[in-house]
Formats: C-alpha cells, sequence, structure tokens
C-alpha cells in the first residue's frame, strides 16, 4: 500500500506539474495581458495627469505675467492722464491770466480814456464859469462864440 500511495503521491506531482505548465503556457498570458494593458494606460493616465499640472502651473505663470502688464499700463495710462490733467490746468491758468491781464489792459485804457473826458468836460465848465465870472467883473456879457479862441486857450491852460 505504501507503493500506491507513493504511486499516486507521484501521478498527482506529475499532474500537478502539467496544470502549472499549461496555466503558465496559456492562461498566465491572458491573465497577463489585460494586466499589462491596465498598467500601462494608469501609467499613462498618470503621465497625463502630471502634463495637465505642468500645462495649468504655465497657464497660471500667463495669467499672472498677463495680469501684472496690465496693471502696469493701466498705472501708465492713468500717469499719463494726470500728466495730461496737469497740463490742461497750466494751459487754462496761462490761459487765465493772459485773458486777466487782457481785461485788467482793457479797463485801464477805458479809464483814462473816461478820465481824459472827465477832464475835457471839467475843463469847459471852468472855463465857462471863468466867462461868466469874467462877464461879471467886466460887466459885460461875453459872447462864448465869438471868443472861442479865447475859451480854448483858457481851457488849455488849466
Amino acid at each position: 500500500m505504501t507503493n500506491l500511495i507513493n504511486l499516486t503521491l507521484v501521478v498527482q506531482m506529475l499532474v500537478f506539474i502539467v496544470l502549472i505548465w499549461f496555466t503558465m503556457k496559456f492562461v498566465w498570458p491572458m491573465i497577463l495581458g489585460p494586466m499589462e494593458e491596465r498598467s500601462r494606460k494608469i501609467a499613462q493616465g498618470l503621465a497625463a495627469g502630471q502634463e495637465g499640472e505642468k500645462a495649468l502651473a504655465q497657464a497660471r505663470e500667463k495669467a499672472d505675467a498677463l495680469i501684472r502688464e496690465a496693471r502696469d499700463r493701466a498705472t501708465q495710462i492713468i500717469d499719463q492722464a494726470q500728466h495730461r490733467a496737469n497740463d490742461l490746468v497750466e494751459q487754462a491758468k496761462g490761459a487765465a491770466t493772459s485773458e486777466g491781464q487782457r481785461l485788467v489792459s482793457a479797463a485801464q485804457q477805458q479809464i483814462q480814456l473816461e478820465t481824459t473826458h472827465a477832464r475835457e468836460a471839467l475843463r469847459r465848465e471852468v472855463a465857462q464859469i471863468a466867462v461868466q465870472a469874467a462877464s461879471k467883473l467886466l460887466e459885460r456879457e461875453i459872447d462864448p462864440r465869438a471868443h472861442a479862441d479865447l475859451l480854448d486857450k483858457l481851457a488849455t491852460q488849466i
């Protein structure tokens, strides 16, 4: 009986070896093929994820650079606008100053003209008063039309 057990054991070992060989030759490649494919797809997915993260980081850097550039440009535009506004204010001040000087000059000329007219009117009145006073002194009336030259000389002396 021991022989039979030994023979059974040997046959079982041979069957087991044939089963292992058959599994390794035919079944194992069918199992490993999809496993390797899945492993490759996972590796590709991880690589694509890393590339996506790199692209996202680059896009953020570009966006930050564009924002910085836009802010710098906006600051330049604001500075230019402020300079332009200051220039316009200075031009307006200059124009207002020159207009004010022109108005003052025109007013001074008007004052001089009115002063001259007032002096002329005052001279005529003084001449008439002087004629009236002279007429009273001489007790005769002097005709202002007849003695216009005398009145003009008197007016210029005054």
